[in-house]
């Protein structure tokens, strides 16, 4: 007896090959040949995109200061307060909803705040491009 054909399984039947539909389409459209550049920004458009970087990196630094501090202030609470571990709520010590339930409605708050005041700084840039 041979070698079985290549993709063929033991039993004699060939492996099905499956794609999802976007691939399909990614192979049957192909690469272009010729990619289209973006133009150029306007000298304008170019200053008030980077004073709209500018005001969003301040935000990120501000963002993940914060951050920081939730996240090293509970820790640090917990481990200044022994106690924490010693009272419990339903057979849970009180320092471990601390950290799995009372920290992360904080940090969806912070998050939304975060993209709020990154999304002001681009509604202040404005679709003409000044501050």
């Amino acid at each position: 007896m041979g070698r079985p054909a290549k993709g063929a399984q033991p039993g004699g039947t060939r492996r099905a090959k499956v794609t999802s539909p976007q691939t399909r389409l990614a192979l049957a459209r192909g690469h272009r040949r010729h990619p289209q550049l973006l133009p150029l920004p306007a000298p304008a458009d170019a200053e008030a995109a980077r004073a709209v970087f500018a005001a969003q990196r301040r935000t990120a630094l501000r963002t993940a200061a914060l951050l920081g501090a939730v996240l090293f202030g509970t820790s640090g609470t917990i481990a200044a307060l022994p106690v924490l571990d010693r009272l419990s709520v339903a057979g849970v010590p009180v320092s471990w909803l601390v950290l799995a339930v009372a920290t992360y409605p904080v940090l969806l708050a912070l998050a939304v705040c975060h993209v709020r005041r990154a999304e002001r700084a681009e509604d202040r840039a404005g679709p003409g491009g000044g501050p």
